[in-house]
């Protein structure tokens, strides 16, 4: 009966082990992201992360609201789609005790017209479309005032609004839509600020088409988001890691070609 234990013994604790070791490397983590290009980088790094033991499992939200109320809720372990100074925002507005633990890709945001080849000809009184969230409304406030479009009060930050502007000399009328819908508000305005990601999503080129775009080295980079009490575990470390690698960085520059931009 012993020499048969002893024998049993290794071979169970052995069983024992490798069950363990399959449980620890089956890991799954759901991170949020919109569709288009977060969800197509994050479908390049499912498979080196899942080499290092965590499952991804991608959930795609339609806007920019929705992606920080699930992860704050627990629905969600991360998301990937969004700056700083949104997410700061966010956090200000809401009490989001979230955070973040990497940077990712810039997208720099253009602006687009189906009825003028050049910002040059947008008439006086034109109608512009922006995103109407404060950051990335903002955004195309900020990028309109480095081309000398329109002024802005002093102080006004990241998150300018429309109340912000100072002069406008072209009296342009801003109208403000939800960032998803942004192209399909094309038809109905003289130009329009779209965010890549849903410009990539229209058919449209963020490198070729738009007719003003946003200089890519602002403060706009994304970012991995988790919640605040999750940051120190183990699998955050592997998913950022996974995520600045170079055959990341490798597709992102193949894929987008100057469209989105590796931050690592």
């Amino acid at each position: 009966m012993e020499t048969k234990m002893s024998f049993r013994l290794p071979l169970i604790l052995s069983t024992l082990l490798a069950v363990w070791s399959v449980g620890a490397a089956a890991e799954t983590i759901k991170i949020g992201v919109t569709p288009g290009p977060h969800a197509q980088i994050l479908e390049a790094v499912k498979p080196i992360a899942a080499k290092n033991g965590l499952d991804i499992q991608l959930i795609e939200f339609s806007d920019y609201v929705v992606p920080n109320a699930a992860l704050d809720a627990g629905d969600i372990q991360a998301n990937s789609f969004q700056n700083q100074p949104y997410l700061d925002n966010q956090k200000a507005d809401r009490g989001y005790k979230i955070e973040s633990v990497g940077l990712t890709v810039n997208f720099p945001i253009g602006v687009y017209s189906k009825k003028h080849k050049s910002w040059a000809d947008i008439p006086d009184g034109g109608k512009v479309s922006i995103p109407n969230d404060p950051t990335n409304g903002g955004r195309v406030l900020l990028l309109l005032r480095d081309e000398g479009v329109i002024k802005l009060k002093d102080g006004v930050g990241f998150k300018p609004t429309v109340l912000d502007i100072a002069e406008n000399p072209k009296k342009l009328k801003f109208v403000e839509v939800d960032a998803a819908q942004a192209p399909r508000a094309l038809d109905d305005v003289d130009a329009a600020a779209i965010n890549t990601n849903y410009a990539t999503q229209a058919g449209l080129d963020p490198v070729k088409d738009p007719i003003l775009r946003e200089d890519p080295k602002g403060p706009y980079v994304n970012l991995i988001a988790v919640r605040t009490a999750d940051k120190d575990k183990p699998w955050v470390k592997i998913l950022v890691d996974s995520y600045h690698t170079p055959e990341v960085k490798e597709f992102v520059l193949t894929k987008f070609k100057g469209a989105v931009l590796p931050s690592w």
